[in-house]
């Protein structure tokens, strides 16, 4: 039985429901299934089918035919390369980020920020079997990842503000932040540090930091950022990895125009 849009829905409401669904199925690494879209974003199974078959259609979808789980398709791919080639910064970050990979051994993260989100552009993966579980186009909380604090600490207070309501502070582990006070003096302590810490507050287990990029306005570009094990990443190793971090920043940020000067690292707490 095919199944047909509803009459009743506008244009307009269909192209955000399609939207919609290529952002979820986006950020759910093992595909989604009609059904767990529907009750996801709350729309109609039959809407929600109709719109599924025609981004499989045309390649913005793939489905599993097993599992019957759908996936970004290869056309979402072809598109990101396209947007994101226009992003200087890519590709003046690509080859300090691989040195700094192999001189550190951790993954390597590029993000900016779009809207309420810290989004990665790049991503070097360490060496080893174990990787992270990330990729170039993922979504991140601004308040718990490392990437996202080092790009709010040099936003104007009223823009942090907004992007906490509009995203709120979702508690993904114990060690989160989730009030609005304590995450301004968090962004305080980052600004004052010169790096931002995400210390097992987006994943247990995993330590990451992070430094700003800026361009020749004096203002944030992007987001550098090193991921790894908290066994990798303690007081005893975070100095000298902080400080290849901030090195590989300001090469870059040279690149983008920037002539600010180094800053020591700071471990206040």
């Amino acid at each position: 039985m095919c199944t047909v849009p509803d009459p009743k829905e506008s244009p307009s409401v269909a192209v955000e429901r399609a939207l919609a669904i290529l952002e979820a199925v986006a950020q759910g690494a093992a595909g989604l299934t009609n059904a767990e879209i529907s009750r996801k974003l709350r729309i109609p199974k039959s809407s929600a089918s109709y719109i599924l078959r025609t981004l499989e259609k045309t390649g913005y979808l793939r489905r599993d035919e097993e599992s019957s789980r759908y996936r970004v398709g290869v056309k979402v791919f072809s598109l990101s390369r396209s947007a994101l080639s226009g992003i200087d910064s890519r590709e003046i970050a690509m080859p300090v980020m691989r040195d700094l990979v192999a001189r550190t051994r951790l993954t390597c993260h590029l993000a900016i920020l779009d809207g309420s989100e810290a989004v990665y552009i790049e991503k070097v993966d360490a060496p080893g079997f174990i990787k992270v579980d990330t990729w170039v186009g993922r979504r991140m909380c601004v308040h718990t990842t490392s990437v996202g604090k080092a790009l709010a600490a040099y936003l104007p207070p009223p823009r942090v503000q907004k992007i906490l309501d509009t995203a709120g502070m979702e508690k993904r582990t114990p060690h989160s932040i989730t009030t609005p006070s304590a995450f301004f003096k968090e962004l305080e302590r980052i600004r004052d540090q010169g790096y931002a810490l995400d210390n097992e507050e987006n994943n247990l287990g995993a330590r990451c930091f992070a430094v700003p990029i800026f361009n020749q306005s004096d203002e944030v570009e992007a987001s550098l950022g090193l991921s790894g094990t908290v066994g990798q990443v303690n007081p005893r190793t975070l100095p000298q990895l902080v400080d290849d971090l901030k090195d590989a920043a300001w090469r870059i940020s040279r690149h983008l125009g920037w002539r600010g000067t180094k800053k020591k690292v700071s471990l206040r707490r």
